[in-house]
C-alpha cells in the first residue's frame, strides 16, 4: 500500500497491492495490471524492426482520452494483476522471442513497479511509451533505466486537452516532460541495422477538425529541438470509437486535412521522423487484448 502522487494528477490516494481496483484517476491498485505482452510490429520502423518490439500493454491510464483506440484497457476494464517478478519473466520471454527492445506501453501509473522490474540491466533497449502527461520527479526515477522515450504530444491547445482528456495543464506538463526525457537519453543512436538504441521519438495524432492544434505541435517541436536531436512521428490513424459521438471526432481525417498538414510539416523543415499514410486509419491497428479477464 502506498499513497500515490506519481503522475501530474497527484491524486494523493491509497493504492493497495494485489488488486486491480484503486481510488485514483487511473483506477488501478499498486501491482501492475497488463492486458497484452507480445511482439508488436506496428511501431515506428526503428522500434519494430524486422523481429518486432517486445511490447507490454499496461491496463489503466492517467489520461483516458475519449478517443482512445485502446479504451478497453485504458479505462481499466481488462487485464491481469501480476507481480514484479512475473513482469521480469515477461521481459525474458519477449527477449527470447527475438524482440529488438522491451516496450512499456502506458505504464505511468505503475512507475514504481517498472523501476523495480528494471533493477538489473536488460540486454536490449527499454522503451517508455506514454501519453506525455508525466511528472518530472517520476521521470527522474527512470534515469539510466530507459533508453528510448516514445511520448505523445497530443495537444498544444489546453482547451482540447481539458475537453478530451480532462488535463487542462497538458501542454506545459508534456513539453516539460519531453525536455526531461531528452536530457536523460540525448539524440538518437541506431545500430548497423537501423534499430534505435537510444533517443526520443515524439508522436502526435492528427485529430479531425483540429488542424491548428497539430500545427502548433509541429511549431513547438521545430522551435525547441535542433535537427537530429529528436524524431517526430506524425500519425493519421485516428479511428472513431463509440465514445467519439460529438464534435468532429465521429469521423476520420479527410484527404484535404491530411494534405494540409503534410505540406505544413514539409514547410516547417522538420526532416527527422515519420508520417503515416492516410490509409493507416483502421481498426486493424487496435491490438487484440487477450491476457487477463474483464475487470468490471
Amino acid at each position: 500500500m502506498y499513497i500515490c502522487n506519481d503522475c501530474p494528477r497527484k491524486c494523493n490516494v491509497e493504492r493497495k497491492a494485489l488488486t486491480h481496483k484503486g481510488k485514483g484517476f487511473c483506477h488501478m491498485g499498486e501491482n501492475p495490471v497488463i492486458a497484452r505482452a507480445d511482439l508488436h510490429f506496428w511501431e515506428e520502423p526503428p522500434i519494430s524492426g524486422t523481429n518486432g518490439s517486445g511490447t507490454v500493454f499496461f491496463t489503466g491510464c492517467n489520461l483516458q482520452c475519449i478517443f482512445c483506440q485502446n479504451e478497453k484497457i485504458s479505462r481499466g476494464k481488462f487485464g491481469k494483476v501480476i507481480t514484479i517478478s512475473e513482469l521480469k519473466e515477461i521481459y525474458k520471454e519477449l527477449i527470447a522471442k527475438g524482440a529488438h527492445n522491451i516496450n512499456l506501453v502506458t505504464g505511468t501509473h505503475f512507475i514504481d513497479a517498472i523501476v523495480k522490474s528494471l533493477d538489473e540491466p536488460l540486454p536490449v533497449p527499454v522503451v517508455y511509451n506514454c501519453g506525455g502527461y508525466e511528472s518530472i520527479d517520476s521521470l527522474k526515477k527512470l534515469q539510466s533505466k530507459i533508453d528510448i522515450y516514445l511520448p505523445d504530444l497530443k495537444y498544444a491547445d489546453n482547451s482540447l486537452a481539458k475537453k478530451y482528456s480532462n488535463a487542462p495543464d497538458y501542454f506545459e506538463t508534456a513539453t516539460n516532460a519531453i525536455k526531461e526525457m531528452y536530457r536523460q537519453v540525448g539524440s538518437p543512436v541506431f545500430n548497423e541495422d537501423g534499430i534505435m538504441l537510444k533517443g526520443v521519438i515524439i508522436r502526435h495524432l492528427i485529430l479531425p477538425g483540429q488542424l491548428e492544434n497539430t500545427k502548433k505541435v509541429i511549431d513547438w517541436v521545430k522551435n525547441n529541438f535542433k535537427d537530429g536531436e529528436v524524431l517526430f512521428s506524425l500519425m493519421s490513424q485516428f479511428t472513431p470509437i463509440n465514445t467519439c459521438n460529438t464534435d468532429s471526432l465521429n469521423r476520420r481525417i479527410t484527404q484535404e486535412e491530411y494534405d494540409i498538414i503534410e505540406q505544413y510539416l514539409y514547410n516547417s523543415g522538420i526532416e527527422d521522423g515519420f508520417m503515416q499514410e492516410l490509409s493507416s486509419a483502421s481498426e486493424e491497428y487496435v491490438p487484440p487484448f487477450e491476457l487477463g479477464e474483464n475487470l468490471e
